[in-house]
This record gives C-alpha cells, sequence and structure tokens, in this order.
C-alpha cells in the first residue's frame, strides 16, 4: 500500500490515454482503418514488470548511480520540436486540460516511459523521485481471465465477467485512499458521534429525525485498522500508474512511424490510419495485437471523441457529451460534421440532462445548450488557405506554461 505524500507525489503522474485529432478527413478516394488492442491495459500487465516493495526516496541524477533505476521520476521535460505526435503527457500551469506538447516543462513520470521517450528525441534532468524494486504480478491473473473470455462468446455472461475483471482490477490500484464514509444517526445521538469524530466530519443534511453525515477515519467493523489507527485501503497508486504508463507506450510504436500509413486520430486503445497496417500487427483474438473494426470510404474527425466514420454498411457518429436521442433528433451525421471543418463554424443542439439533488432527493431535467465545433483544448488547430479544418499540430509549452505572452523571454 502507498498512501499519504508519497502517495500524492506518484499520482501527479498518473494519466490516461492520448485521445488526439492528427488529421481531419482522408483525401479523395483512400479509405480510413480503424484498429482497436486486443485488451490493452490487461496485456501490459501480462507482459511488464511492476513497482513492489517499499519505495526509496532519492534526491539528484539517479542515473548516475543506477543508469537502469526503476520508479517515478520528477524531471525537467525537453521534447523535441520535430515531432508531429508528443507522447509523453502534461499539464499546463495555466490550463485544466491534459496535453501532449512539444517544448519544456517539469513533471513526474514513470521510468520506463522516460526511457522509452528518448527514443524519439526527448530529454529529460531527474531532480528527485522513488525507486522500487520490481516483478510480475498479474501474469497469471491476466492469463487466466483471458482464458476464460476466449472459450465464450461476446454475449455470454462469463465472457463479461472476466472482461471486467480484467479491465477494472488497474484501475482499483489507482484509487484515492481518501475514503469518504457515510451514515445515518439518530439527532438523539449525533452529538455523541460529533465528539468522537469531530476532525472528520465532511458534510452533515438533515433527515428529519435523522441526519445523513459523511466522514472519514472512522472506527468502524468494515475497516480494518493498522496499529497506528490508519486505514487499509488495498490500494497502490504506483502500480496504478505504470499500467497506463506502459499502455501510452504501447501504442507509441504506431506513432511517428514512417513506414506505416497516415495516422488520424487515435484513443486509448484505438487507431486510425488512412490505409491498412502490416500483418504481423494484426491478430483478433491474441492480446495486445490489433483487431480490425472496420474499413470507412468516408471519415470525419472534428474534435477528440467527435468523430463520424462511413461506409455502404453502416454509418457511426461519436460525439462525446451528446446523447444517441439528440444525434438522431437533430439528423446529425458525416455530412453535419463535414460543413464545421469550416473555420469559425459551429452547431448549438439542445437537450434534456438529468441532474441528482442529494439535499431535496429529487432529480431534475433541465435543458442545456450543447455546442458542436472544432476544439484546439488538445492540439493547435490548422486551417488551410480556404478556411477549412485540414488537421492540428502539438500545442507548445515554455516553461510549462501555455500563455507565454505573460513572460518576457
Amino acid at each position: 500500500m502507498l498512501s499519504g505524500e508519497i502517495a500524492d507525489n506518484i499520482r501527479k503522474g498518473y494519466t490516461g490515454g492520448a485521445v488526439d485529432i492528427y488529421l481531419t478527413k482522408p483525401i479523395l478516394g483512400e479509405k480510413i482503418y480503424a484498429y482497436l488492442i486486443n485488451s490493452l491495459y490487461p496485456f501490459v500487465m501480462k507482459e511488464n514488470k511492476f513497482p513492489i516493495g517499499n519505495p526509496i526516496y532519492f534526491e539528484g541524477d539517479i542515473l548516475k548511480s543506477d543508469p537502469k533505476a526503476f520508479g517515478f521520476f520528477y524531471c525537467k521535460i525537453l521534447a523535441p520540436g520535430f515531432i508531429n505526435h508528443p507522447i509523453l503527457q502534461a499539464y499546463p500551469l495555466d490550463g485544466n486540460n491534459s496535453i501532449f506538447p512539444t517544448g519544456n516543462w517539469e513533471g513526474m513520470y514513470f521510468s520506463e516511459e522516460l526511457y522509452n521517450a528518448q527514443k524519439y528525441g526527448y530529454q529529460f534532468e531527474i531532480l528527485w523521485g522513488y525507486i522500487f524494486e520490481k516483478g510480475f504480478i498479474f501474469k497469471d491473473y491476466v492469463n487466466d481471465l483471458y482464458n476464460l473470455r476466449l472459450k465464450y462468446s461476446k454475449d455470454d455472461p462469463m465472457n463479461l465477467i472476466a472482461k471486467l475483471l480484467l479491465n477494472s482490477l488497474y484501475g482499483r490500484f489507482g484509487m484515492d485512499d481518501s475514503f469518504i464514509n457515510t451514515k445515518i444517526i439518530n439527532k438523539k445521538d449525533y452529538l455523541e458521534f460529533e465528539n468522537e469524530n469531530k476532525e472528520g466530519i465532511k458534510d452533515i443534511i438533515e433527515l428529519k429525525d435523522s441526519y445523513l453525515v459523511q466522514y472519514k477515519n472512522p472506527n468502524s467493523e468494515i475497516e480494518t485498522l493498522l496499529d497506528n489507527g490508519s486505514e487499509i485501503h488495498n490500494v497502490n497508486i504506483a502500480i496504478a500508474s505504470a499500467v497506463t504508463a506502459y499502455a501510452r507506450i504501447h501504442m507509441s510504436q504506431f506513432k511517428n512511424n514512417n513506414t506505416l500509413p497516415r495516422l488520424f486520430y487515435t484513443d486509448t486503445d484505438s487507431l486510425y490510419f488512412e490505409g491498412s497496417l502490416p500483418d504481423s500487427f494484426i491478430n483478433s483474438t491474441e492480446i495486445g495485437k490489433l483487431k480490425l473494426e472496420g474499413i470507412y470510404d468516408k471519415a470525419i474527425f472534428l474534435a477528440p471523441k467527435v468523430y463520424a466514420l462511413k461506409n455502404s454498411m453502416e454509418e457511426i457518429i461519436k460525439i462525446k457529451g451528446l446523447n444517441e436521442e439528440s444525434i438522431l433528433k437533430n439528423k446529425i451525421n458525416l455530412d453535419t460534421l463535414d460543413k464545421l471543418l469550416t473555420e469559425d463554424s459551429f452547431k448549438e443542439i439542445k437537450q434534456n440532462k438529468l441532474f441528482k439533488n442529494l439535499d431535496k432527493g429529487n432529480i431534475n431535467i433541465i435543458e442545456q445548450i450543447y455546442t458542436l465545433k472544432a476544439t484546439g483544448n488538445k492540439r493547435k488547430l490548422v486551417y488551410n488557405e480556404d478556411g477549412l479544418l485540414v488537421g492540428t499540430s502539438p500545442l507548445h509549452l515554455k516553461i510549462g506554461y501555455l500563455n507565454r505572452n505573460i513572460f518576457n523571454y
């Protein structure tokens, strides 16, 4: 288990996959090939070694004494300016979204992801961090459950159960150990409870003759306590962070690769190319390999998780934040997204959303306006001379900041 300051420091480097648009639509006559990695997170859990044992804190460049140090390092990062598909994630000091930028900044990173980034021209200076022992801890778990999945069809409950166990385990290790507990207490017993838990009470809601209380660190039968009173939560952010880092490493082989077709779009475990990949990458059942999800004559990639794909058999519309009912009601299709490639174009859509109110014990249906348009919060939008969005380029950080105007360089 990891908790306290160590866990907080490592959690700063706990990020997810790359959801990025590189190009918006294929050249006339070219087809888009959509690929999905077979069980990406379980695959990297099976194939790689993970942090085990007690962490050791260090300061300075640990690689001078241990060139293969394994752990989490807080570094100064310098990303090459020529790279089109950056592979190290960062949080700008003047922004809210994680991005894959060029430039320079500081951050916490898993050692193996740093070593992989060096192959693509990245440089880093290690300031401090934590080193761990390493070992295989998921190999048998993943093998057993993945083989179980292969025995059952996708509509069989056993397949779904095995899939959930495979995909959910890493997130369990990444849970925040600052757990909130909830309890309903009769008003006549509340003062005694407050005296015993005064520092831990976070919220109180009145319920007629009782209170609904949210609090931390209880002396409860359902919690196992260590001798010092701290709770056992069985979480380890180092393991969860290493899983997502290994997944990004695996995906990096498909980026900045001149031997492959042009890459249009990536999500955490999916890739969209203008052309087919070599057969050596493809196997629909082998864990870690790619399976072809579809070949499309037309495609529009407008924003992260906003795209359309079309062939003679189907038209797929994916718009994060907009439900399927609204997509159908407003007749949003590939042509709709195509028109929004024009600079400054947008489409406003009304949709009903549900909002729960715990205090009042009800759910409100509120009409909201959803604005559908190209967004440049992940990468810089690139328009041609006709004002059409044709692609994107990496955002650039200078000493961690996107807004460079606030400094005088």
